[in-house]
């Protein structure tokens, strides 16, 4: 699910607290590449950020605070969920973005670092969920409309299906560290829709 590797840039209207926001995301998002989310120091992200502590403190409470707020942002700038008029190149762009998201280095990081905190703080993990659990909603279109198209069995779980696609590129990326490239995100794509076709993922 593809993301920019850097948030500079994408600051939407509203002022100066836009900007502060911005700029303290953008500072959360390079320590937790450098340190990850157990080295995450508020004090430094506002000295990076160039902002007081008490505006830190007070917006967002402790580092998973911050955590939570650049998930969701990371979220708002995701790429929308393809339209290429068939399911089968709906997958393909689907299994591409997560691909392009956890292959950029400073993205990719930032993942990595979250969900290796996910095992073992509660807060890290609701903001992982949160994250994931918004861009299988955004992509469940796809997989919606292939059914109203006739392309997937009626009842197919469209989470499911998106579950299938990404799931063997993270296995790749956390479990065995295997190189990741097009071919593995096409393969995973691929046999996905293949499983969905053959009613694996209908609702019972």
């Amino acid at each position: 699910m593809e993301q920019q590797s850097r948030l500079a840039g994408t600051v939407r209207p509203g002022g100066r607290t836009a900007r502060v926001r911005a700029a303290v995301l953008e500072a959360t998002q390079d320590e937790l590449v450098e340190c990850g989310f157990h080295g995450l120091n508020m004090d430094r992200v506002a000295a990076r950020a160039g902002v007081g502590k008490t505006t830190v403190y007070r917006r967002w409470t402790n580092p998973a605070g911050l955590v939570a707020d650049l998930m969701s942002e990371l979220a708002d700038i995701s790429a929308p969920h393809a339209d290429t008029g068939g399911i089968e190149g709906d997958l393909l762009a689907n299994a591409r973005n997560v691909l392009s998201a956890v292959t950029d280095p400073r993205l990719g990081a930032t993942f990595q670092a979250v969900i290796a905190a996910a095992t073992s703080d509660e807060e890290a993990a609701a903001a992982l969920n949160a994250f994931y659990g918004r861009r299988l909603r955004d992509w469940a279109p796809v997989v919606e409309s292939a059914v109203g198209r006739g392309e997937l069995p009626r009842g197919t779980d469209a989470l499911e299906v998106l579950r299938a696609v990404s799931a063997p590129l993270y296995y790749r990326l956390l479990v065995t560290r295997e190189p990741l490239d097009e071919q593995t995100a096409d393969r995973a794509a691929r046999a996905a829709l293949e499983a969905a076709r053959a009613g694996a993922f209908t609702r019972s």
